[in-house]
Protein backbone atom coordinates (compact mmCIF):
# COMPACT_ATOMS: atom_id res chain seq x y z
CA UNK A 1 0.00 0.00 0.00
CA UNK A 2 1.36 3.40 -1.01
CA UNK A 3 1.25 6.17 1.60
CA UNK A 4 0.43 9.70 0.43
CA UNK A 5 1.64 13.00 1.82
CA UNK A 6 -0.77 15.90 2.34
CA UNK A 7 -1.76 17.35 -1.03
CA UNK A 8 -0.67 14.23 -2.94
CA UNK A 9 -2.97 12.55 -5.43
CA UNK A 10 -3.78 8.89 -4.74
CA UNK A 11 -3.57 6.44 -7.65
CA UNK A 12 -6.57 4.40 -8.67
CA UNK A 13 -6.29 0.77 -9.76
CA UNK A 14 -6.19 1.53 -13.51
CA UNK A 15 -3.44 4.09 -13.01
CA UNK A 16 -1.35 1.66 -10.98
CA UNK A 17 -1.68 -0.83 -13.86
CA UNK A 18 0.12 1.80 -15.95
CA UNK A 19 3.35 1.40 -13.98
CA UNK A 20 6.02 0.41 -16.53
CA UNK A 21 8.80 -0.98 -14.30
CA UNK A 22 7.56 -4.28 -12.90
CA UNK A 23 10.13 -4.50 -10.10
CA UNK A 24 8.76 -1.59 -8.01
CA UNK A 25 7.73 -2.68 -4.51
CA UNK A 26 8.12 0.48 -2.42
CA UNK A 27 7.25 4.18 -2.60
CA UNK A 28 10.97 4.91 -2.29
CA UNK A 29 11.77 2.91 -5.43
CA UNK A 30 8.99 4.68 -7.30
CA UNK A 31 10.20 8.10 -6.12
CA UNK A 32 13.76 7.28 -7.23
CA UNK A 33 12.69 6.24 -10.74
CA UNK A 34 10.40 9.25 -11.11
CA UNK A 35 13.17 11.61 -9.97
CA UNK A 36 15.59 10.08 -12.46
CA UNK A 37 13.04 10.56 -15.24
CA UNK A 38 12.37 14.15 -14.10
CA UNK A 39 16.09 14.92 -14.13
CA UNK A 40 16.23 13.73 -17.75
CA UNK A 41 13.30 16.04 -18.55
CA UNK A 42 15.06 18.97 -16.88
CA UNK A 43 18.12 18.37 -19.07
CA UNK A 44 15.86 18.13 -22.15
CA UNK A 45 14.02 21.34 -21.23
CA UNK A 46 17.30 23.17 -20.66
CA UNK A 47 18.18 22.52 -24.29
CA UNK A 48 14.85 23.76 -25.69
CA UNK A 49 15.31 26.27 -28.49
CA UNK A 50 11.71 27.46 -28.40
CA UNK A 51 9.69 29.70 -26.13
CA UNK A 52 6.39 28.32 -27.49
CA UNK A 53 5.45 26.66 -24.22
CA UNK A 54 2.08 28.19 -23.30
CA UNK A 55 -0.05 25.62 -25.09
CA UNK A 56 -1.68 22.28 -24.32
CA UNK A 57 0.62 20.37 -26.66
CA UNK A 58 3.72 21.52 -24.77
CA UNK A 59 2.11 21.03 -21.35
CA UNK A 60 1.41 17.38 -22.23
CA UNK A 61 4.80 16.89 -23.88
CA UNK A 62 6.60 18.11 -20.77
CA UNK A 63 4.61 15.74 -18.51
CA UNK A 64 5.42 12.89 -20.88
CA UNK A 65 9.14 13.75 -20.80
CA UNK A 66 9.01 13.82 -16.99
CA UNK A 67 7.25 10.48 -16.44
CA UNK A 68 7.33 8.34 -19.65
CA UNK A 69 9.93 5.93 -18.27
CA UNK A 70 7.68 5.17 -15.30
CA UNK A 71 4.00 5.51 -16.36
CA UNK A 72 2.13 4.45 -19.52
CA UNK A 73 -0.27 7.36 -19.04
CA UNK A 74 2.45 10.03 -18.90
CA UNK A 75 1.40 13.11 -20.86
CA UNK A 76 -2.24 12.04 -21.06
CA UNK A 77 -5.10 13.69 -19.19
CA UNK A 78 -6.49 11.80 -16.23
CA UNK A 79 -9.73 9.90 -16.79
CA UNK A 80 -11.12 10.01 -13.27
CA UNK A 81 -11.87 12.58 -10.59
CA UNK A 82 -9.39 12.99 -7.74
CA UNK A 83 -9.30 14.32 -4.20
CA UNK A 84 -8.09 17.61 -5.74
CA UNK A 85 -8.46 19.19 -9.14
CA UNK A 86 -11.37 20.01 -11.38
CA UNK A 87 -13.71 17.35 -12.80
CA UNK A 88 -11.72 15.43 -15.42
CA UNK A 89 -14.17 16.19 -18.22
CA UNK A 90 -13.33 19.92 -17.90
CA UNK A 91 -9.54 19.57 -18.18
CA UNK A 92 -9.10 20.39 -21.89
CA UNK A 93 -11.33 23.47 -21.72
CA UNK A 94 -9.74 24.81 -18.52
CA UNK A 95 -6.21 24.24 -19.83
CA UNK A 96 -7.05 26.09 -23.03
CA UNK A 97 -8.49 28.94 -20.96
CA UNK A 98 -5.27 29.05 -18.91
CA UNK A 99 -3.16 29.16 -22.08
CA UNK A 100 -5.35 31.90 -23.58
CA UNK A 101 -5.26 33.89 -20.34
CA UNK A 102 -1.49 33.60 -20.15
CA UNK A 103 -1.14 34.90 -23.72
CA UNK A 104 -3.25 37.91 -22.69
CA UNK A 105 -1.09 38.42 -19.58
CA UNK A 106 1.92 38.70 -21.89
CA UNK A 107 0.18 40.93 -24.42
CA UNK A 108 -1.05 43.38 -21.79
CA UNK A 109 1.97 43.06 -19.47
CA UNK A 110 -0.43 42.16 -16.66
CA UNK A 111 1.99 40.67 -14.12
CA UNK A 112 5.64 40.73 -13.20
CA UNK A 113 7.54 37.59 -14.31
CA UNK A 114 7.35 36.11 -10.79
CA UNK A 115 3.63 36.70 -10.43
CA UNK A 116 2.96 35.42 -13.96
CA UNK A 117 4.83 32.17 -13.28
CA UNK A 118 3.32 31.72 -9.81
CA UNK A 119 -0.22 32.29 -11.08
CA UNK A 120 0.32 29.92 -14.01
CA UNK A 121 1.71 27.31 -11.62
CA UNK A 122 -1.23 27.68 -9.26
CA UNK A 123 -3.85 27.42 -12.01
CA UNK A 124 -2.14 24.42 -13.59
CA UNK A 125 -1.87 22.52 -10.32
CA UNK A 126 -5.47 23.52 -9.47
CA UNK A 127 -6.68 22.03 -12.78
CA UNK A 128 -4.64 18.89 -12.01
CA UNK A 129 -4.67 17.57 -15.58
CA UNK A 130 -2.71 14.36 -15.04
CA UNK A 131 -3.16 11.29 -12.87
CA UNK A 132 -0.09 12.20 -10.86
CA UNK A 133 2.97 14.41 -10.89
CA UNK A 134 0.96 17.62 -11.23
CA UNK A 135 2.87 19.59 -8.59
CA UNK A 136 6.29 18.66 -9.94
CA UNK A 137 5.10 19.29 -13.50
CA UNK A 138 3.56 22.67 -12.74
CA UNK A 139 6.68 23.77 -10.85
CA UNK A 140 8.86 22.90 -13.85
CA UNK A 141 6.41 24.73 -16.14
CA UNK A 142 6.71 27.83 -13.94
CA UNK A 143 10.49 27.61 -14.05
CA UNK A 144 10.43 27.26 -17.84
CA UNK A 145 8.17 30.31 -18.09
CA UNK A 146 10.71 32.30 -16.10
CA UNK A 147 13.66 31.01 -18.16
CA UNK A 148 12.22 30.92 -21.67
CA UNK A 149 9.78 33.83 -21.66
CA UNK A 150 11.36 36.29 -19.23
CA UNK A 151 15.05 35.27 -19.09
CA UNK A 152 14.60 35.34 -15.31
CA UNK A 153 16.04 33.18 -12.55
CA UNK A 154 13.97 30.09 -11.70
CA UNK A 155 12.16 29.81 -8.38
CA UNK A 156 13.81 28.23 -5.34
CA UNK A 157 10.52 26.60 -4.20
CA UNK A 158 11.44 26.79 -0.53
CA UNK A 159 14.92 25.38 -1.28
CA UNK A 160 13.80 21.91 -0.21
CA UNK A 161 12.33 18.84 -1.86
CA UNK A 162 8.54 19.16 -1.80
CA UNK A 163 7.65 15.52 -2.40
CA UNK A 164 8.11 14.53 1.24
CA UNK A 165 6.06 15.67 4.20
CA UNK A 166 7.98 18.44 5.96
CA UNK A 167 7.51 22.04 7.14
CA UNK A 168 8.46 23.40 3.72
CA UNK A 169 5.81 21.29 1.99
CA UNK A 170 3.27 22.37 4.61
CA UNK A 171 4.07 26.03 3.80
CA UNK A 172 3.73 25.28 0.08
CA UNK A 173 0.33 23.60 0.50
CA UNK A 174 -0.84 26.48 2.72
CA UNK A 175 0.26 28.99 0.06
CA UNK A 176 -1.59 27.06 -2.66
CA UNK A 177 -4.76 26.92 -0.56
CA UNK A 178 -4.60 30.67 0.03
CA UNK A 179 -4.12 31.17 -3.73
CA UNK A 180 -7.31 29.12 -4.22
CA UNK A 181 -8.96 32.08 -2.43
CA UNK A 182 -7.24 34.53 -4.87
CA UNK A 183 -4.60 35.64 -2.39
CA UNK A 184 -1.18 35.01 -3.93
CA UNK A 185 0.87 36.77 -1.25
CA UNK A 186 2.14 33.61 0.49
CA UNK A 187 2.80 31.81 -2.79
CA UNK A 188 4.82 34.74 -4.15
CA UNK A 189 6.84 34.78 -0.96
CA UNK A 190 7.28 30.99 -0.88
CA UNK A 191 8.52 30.57 -4.47
CA UNK A 192 11.55 32.75 -3.73
CA UNK A 193 12.23 31.42 -0.21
Amino acid sequence: MIEYTDGATPFDYDELKGLLPTHITTRGELDFLEMDNINQAIIWSGNLKTNDILNIEFICKLHKKMFSNVWKWAGKFRKSNKNIGIPYIQIAVELQTLCDDSQAWIEYDTYSPDEFAARFHHRLVFIHPFSNGNGRHSRLMADLILEKLFAAEVFSWGAERLANRNKTRDKYIKALKLADEHDYSLLLKFVRS
